[in-house]
């Protein structure tokens, strides 16, 4: 096996173990190399030295559930391996220039010091095309469910799935454009989890009469950064993700207040509840530059 294929393995194994402990013997003993071949190895595959990445992400983990939960803060130091609350905050402020208080209570998100896990495999990360959307009048119904981060992707896909059921099974044909539209909170109930409000929505002339009528809603005129997906239903919610945890910090761009859209074409006249094997959509995450 060559050192691109040993440290990309490691790179996922490091992945799913940042809130373990982590010491550079027992990582090197994982990898089955002497720590010092593996420092080099590592420099040498990445570029980064393998004690500063593992802390850069760890920290990039901390920075997310310091946005969407309300542990607090010393949980969060001590579940990504902060031997104190001092000591993260040295460490956190370093790395986005702000305490980890100020960042949880900034209105705007800015993905400025988020680091992207590395990527070995050939990739190329979606480039997305900057819109002024108008203001948008839509008809539709909120729901809202609480997962903890690490149940994100199974929960929002299954969800998502359920809502456009209850909401559109009485219709025989897909409109066709159907906008999907949430917003994350820390959870108000359990502080190791989040909220998430998601609303099924039409254009107001799409909107069927089987259908029954929901409550109004309006969005507001503002820049977007839209990115394209094509692909399985499973996968939309990873390239959300991604979108998160990889575009928006090489792009350097802000989140600002507001929902994501999510807006899918199906194609042809799928009927309810017949599976989608492939989804187009557009989505949208509210961005000041």
């Amino acid at each position: 096996m060559d050192q691109a294929n040993i440290i990309r393995d490691l790179l996922n194994w490091l992945e799913s173990h940042l809130d373990h402990p982590l010491l550079l013997d027992n990582v090197a003993a994982k990898a089955g190399y002497s720590k010092w071949h593996l420092q080099r190895m590592f420099k040498e595959v990445t570029g980064n030295a393998i004690g500063a990445y593992i802390r850069a992400r760890r920290l990039s983990k901390a920075a997310v559930a310091l946005r969407l939960t309300s542990r607090p803060i010393l949980d969060i130091a001590l579940q990504y391996r902060f031997d104190s609350q001092q000591t993260f905050t040295r460490a956190f402020k370093k790395q986005f220039a702000q305490t980890p208080a100020l960042y949880r209570r900034t209105e705007n998100w800015s993905a400025l010091g988020i680091c992207p896990p590395i990527r070995l495999e050939a990739f190329t990360l979606p480039n997305p095309e900057f819109i002024i959307m108008p203001e948008l009048h839509l008809i539709g119904q909120t729901q809202s469910y609480s997962c903890t981060l690490e149940q994100i992707s199974s929960f929002r896909t299954e969800l998502r799935r359920q809502y456009w059921r209850q909401y559109l099974g009485a219709t025989e044909t897909l409109p066709p454009v159907l906008y999907g539209l949430h917003h994350s909170r820390a959870s108000q109930e359990k502080e190791d989890e989040q909220e998430v409000l998601y609303t099924t929505a039409l254009e107001p002339h799409h909107v069927p009469k089987e259908v029954a009528v929901g409550q109004p809603f309006v969005l507001q005129q503002g820049e977007y950064a839209l990115f394209h997906y094509q692909g399985p239903p499973a996968g939309l919610q990873d390239f959300i993700l991604m979108l998160y945890g990889s575009c928006l910090p090489s792009l350097k761009l802000t989140r600002r207040k507001g929902c994501d859209i999510e807006r899918f074409y199906p194609e042809g006249e799928r009927r309810i509840p017949q599976a989608i094997s492939q989804l187009s959509c557009d989505y949208l995450i509210p961005v000041r530059r």
